[in-house]
């Protein structure tokens, strides 16, 4: 949509009440312009590298009632019946809608592949099937094909489902064999597979897909950026592949959150804790590549913001106890023209943190070696919110030192240590949403994070100053702190508008500007007794009262979401049920023990999903 001329970018933004310095501001360009669709389905007809399906990789025909459903009677306000707190083997939607398994840990993804049916593969067949604990995930149009029946589907492993690799689900990094290590980093990266709705309405993997494809904790990838000198030209192995985010040029951004290989210790550490750049179209050369750029800790995801001319912002959290939160901006502007000359955007810019201050204002710090106290000597405050300071010094002497370090470049510059920021948003209207899924051992609190023992977690809000990517200055609020007025202590209360809940962690502002927030609290009857599952929700932006929509089965999470663009299909991931789910559904094989899947959640009477 960034070749639309000023004057039609300003008309259509103003249609949609939304400032027109802002052209595309979602998460994948989750909003779309009115006068963009016939261009959009006349390139569609054309080959992938022509095609702007390679380009956005989604979503573009979303905002003006999903391609192919034009009617203007469609309507997305929400409108189910909430779903009550509860627990037990199943996944529980509202009435009138169904759920379909559809990729579930160990399934074949490459053609030719067997599949996980109850004996323990080898670690090349293991190669070849769906990782576990599936996560964060995107959904990508595929030229040609009508996107909403048609596409790929880009998946996060963070975590082996060891109950299906090893006897006993055990597993000893320590002890393991090399076979036994290779078989467990087999089972995380990502997974790309070309998905699509049959006649019936059900959707499947189309087994024979040429863009099926695993990237694992065995592959080899580039490393690019700054700090490559340092880490070295390639690295095997990627890890903890937690959320991710997708690209205007429509790659694929997996998100490592972890700085060491725990599942194989003697891997050097200082290749992990980094965002990796995937193409699930497998068009571009040169990936999947590590964007060191971007910097090095427990990476959540990252979201994007995109301004009317073409500079952008990634947005990311560190998912630490506690963490903080960062932008990158790329140095040079998108090309929507050329996909290929987008390639280097995420190897040079500056990496910024962010400084929540007390009066609602907030700042971007440059993380540049030299600025900033990020100098030879520089003084490390240490974890200081748990109530104890460790201060310690660090030498920066590049800005390689200042991205391998990037937690304690980050303090030494004076970034707000949160709670756990974990999924980040960007929303049509151009405001950024960022979860706090808890910190139970905060004691020192400050403005934007006010709660000592905060087991419960918050959300924040905020917009960048005249809504451009390169603000160095924003304005926030607490949207929300989670809880139940149940609770005894004020500390845990939370001042949710309806149906409530704890530990928000995947959140995700769709193409109508509808909130959704997915939770990971404790699975232990503390919790449950409250809550009931882990559960996902609709949140209103204007009145902030929260509906349930999805809740998971017992000991699971939920997490990830992808959809098509006329919002009649949501894929969503269950991961680490612990009882007989999902091999109690219809279809699976009732012998084979609890595993991380992928979902389909659809309105029986065809209309999209929510309204």
């Amino acid at each position: 949509m960034s070749h639309l001329t000023d004057r039609a970018r300003a008309a259509a933004a103003a249609a949609q009440g939304r400032p027109d310095h802002v052209t595309v501001p979602g998460q994948m360009f989750d909003e779309v312009l009115a006068s963009a669709r016939v261009r959009r389905r006349t390139l569609l007809r054309g080959g992938l590298g022509a095609s702007m399906a390679a380009i956005f990789g989604g979503g573009l025909l979303s905002a003006c009632g999903g391609g192919g459903d034009d009617t203007p009677e469609t309507s997305y306000a929400v409108g189910f019946r909430a779903v009550p707190p509860q627990v037990g083997d199943q996944v529980r939607v509202p009435e009138g809608y169904t759920v379909d398994v559809l990729f579930s840990a160990g399934d074949a993804v490459l053609a030719g592949a067997t599949g996980y049916a109850g004996p323990f593969l080898g670690a090349a067949e293991a190669e070849q099937v769906a990782g576990g604990n599936h996560d964060g995930m995107h959904y990508y149009e595929l030229p040609g094909q009508d996107p909403n029946r048609r596409g790929l589907l880009a998946i996060n492993h963070e975590l082996p489902d060891f109950g299906i690799l090893f006897p006993g689900g055990s597993y000893d990094a320590a002890s393991a064999t090399d076979e036994q290590k290779l078989i467990a980093l087999s089972a995380v990266g990502v997974s790309v597979i070309e998905v699509e709705k049959d006649a019936d309405g059900h959707w499947r993997v189309v087994a024979d897909s040429p863009y099926n494809r695993r990237y694992t904790g065995n592959t080899v990838y580039r490393v690019s950026g700054p700090a490559a000198a340092v880490v070295g030209p390639t690295v095997v192995g990627t890890l903890n592949n937690c959320s991710s985010g997708p690209t205007p040029w429509g790659t694929y951004l997996t998100c490592e959150e972890t700085t060491d290989n725990y599942l194989d210790p003697t891997q050097a550490p200082e290749g992990y804790g980094w965002v990796v750049e995937i193409d699930p179209y497998g068009e571009l050369d040169g990936l999947p590549v590590k964007r060191t750029a971007l910097g090095r800790f427990d990476h959540e995801n990252t979201a994007c913001l995109l301004g009317r001319d073409n500079h952008l912002a990634f947005y990311m959290g560190d998912d630490g106890t506690p963490g903080c939160i960062y932008k990158f901006v790329p140095r040079g502007r998108y090309d929507p023209g050329r996909r290929a000359a987008n390639a280097m955007l995420l190897d040079e810019g500056t990496l910024y943190v962010a400084r929540f201050n007390a009066d609602g204002t907030g700042e971007w710090i440059e993380l540049v070696q030299g600025r900033n106290g990020l100098v030879p000597g520089a003084v490390d405050p240490g974890n200081v919110t748990q109530g104890a300071q460790a201060p310690a010094t660090i030498d920066f002497h590049s800005q390689a030192d200042v991205l391998v370090h990037t937690k304690a470049a980050a303090r030494v510059a004076g970034g707000t240590l949160m709670d756990r920021p974990e999924w980040i948003t960007v929303g049509p209207d151009g405001r950024i949403y960022v979860t706090l899924t808890n910190n139970g051992g905060r004691q020192v609190t400050d403005a934007a994070n006010p709660r000592p023992g905060n087991r419960h977690g918050h959300i924040i809000r905020w917009t960048e100053q005249d809504g451009s990517p390169l603000a160095t200055r924003f304005e926030w609020e607490i949207f929300l702190l989670a809880g139940d007025p149940r609770l005894a202590d004020e500390h845990l209360q939370g001042d949710i508008q309806g149906d409530t809940f704890s530990s928000p962690d995947g959140i995700r502002v769709d193409p109508q500007g509808r909130l959704w927030v997915q939770t990971d609290a404790s699975t232990g009857s503390s919790i449950t007794g409250t809550f009931g599952n882990n559960a996902m929700y609709c949140i209103d932006q204007a009145t902030r009262v929260s509906r349930r929509f999805l809740v998971g089965p017992d000991g699971c999470e939920i997490t990830g979401l992808a959809y098509t663009p006329d919002l009649k299909t949501f894929f969503v991931n269950i991961q680490h049920p612990t009882g007989a789910w999902p091999s109690n559904q219809p279809g699976q094989d009732p012998g084979l023990p609890p595993r991380s899947s992928t979902i389909v959640v659809q309105r029986s009477d065809g209309r999209p999903v929510g309204a």
